[in-house]
């Protein structure tokens, strides 16, 4: 069983108002526990056990929230920026309220899989670099990409910094002087596919993740659309 917390604290947090609001939800009597309708703000409910109501309908309390979200070009993999358009920017109050941060990040014109949660052991255990979560990229690369860019990648490339990477998976789709290919890497190094690329004197021009460890990248989903996880996804996760 859960702990017991504040309605009006629980409410709050499940993005039905600041506090004063769900106060004025409370003394309106559009709240109810268990059937009885609430008239303290400070009244204490354990959420997960307890039937609670607002304005006749229930309410269906999480502790985490599993998003997966299409990120679209030109948006960044960050909370809370001042200039620059966020990923939690394109979500819908009820889901900010849960305040979910993006697991890992993209580049700002990299779109693809990318999960938000409020759960940080699982985004650790998903970040971990001692875990080497494979991530899969599908990508279009200026220049025709051989066999031998294959084969370097398999062995790790040396990048600008000296970093030599992980082996990694190149599989080519379309060769020519665009090429299409699907990229598997290991770690996550900073640019790390495109600077992949630049080693072997080849440039990216356009990157989408599709895969992260088991959970793939909902193809139905357009750029900047999301939803929550289904069940088999969590259990992938967990």
């Amino acid at each position: 069983m859960g702990k017991k917390q504040r309605i009006d604290k629980i409410l709050s947090n499940m993005g039905y108002g600041t506090r004063k609001e769900v106060k004025e939800l409370i003394s309106g009597g559009l709240v109810e526990i268990d059937g009885i309708v609430v008239k303290e703000p400070g009244q204490q409910v354990t959420a997960d056990s307890q039937e609670i109501k607002v304005g006749g309908r229930k309410l269906l309390y999480k502790d985490f929230i599993y998003i997966m979200m299409n990120k679209p070009q030109g948006v960044i993999s960050a909370t809370v920026d001042s200039r620059e358009k966020t990923v939690i920017d394109l979500l819908p109050d009820e889901f900010k309220a849960f305040k979910p941060f993006p697991v890992g990040r993209l580049d700002k014109d990299t779109e693809g899989l990318l999960l938000l949660t409020n759960d940080g052991q699982m985004a650790h255990r998903l970040l971990s670099p001692k875990k080497h979560v494979p991530k899969t990229y599908i990508a279009k690369v200026a220049g025709r990409v051989s066999q031998e860019d294959a084969e370097a990648f398999g062995k790790g490339v040396i990048l600008e910094d000296g970093y030599k990477t992980m082996a990694s998976k190149l599989q080519i789709l379309v060769r020519g002087s665009i090429s299409h290919v699907e990229v598997t890497i290991y770690e996550g190094k900073f640019h790390q596919v495109k600077r992949m690329f630049q080693a072997v004197g080849k440039e990216v021009i356009f990157l989408k993740r599709i895969s992260m460890g088991e959970l793939k990248l909902d193809e139905t989903l357009e750029p900047g659309e999301y939803r929550e996880l289904n069940e088999e996804e969590l259990r992938i996760l967990s």
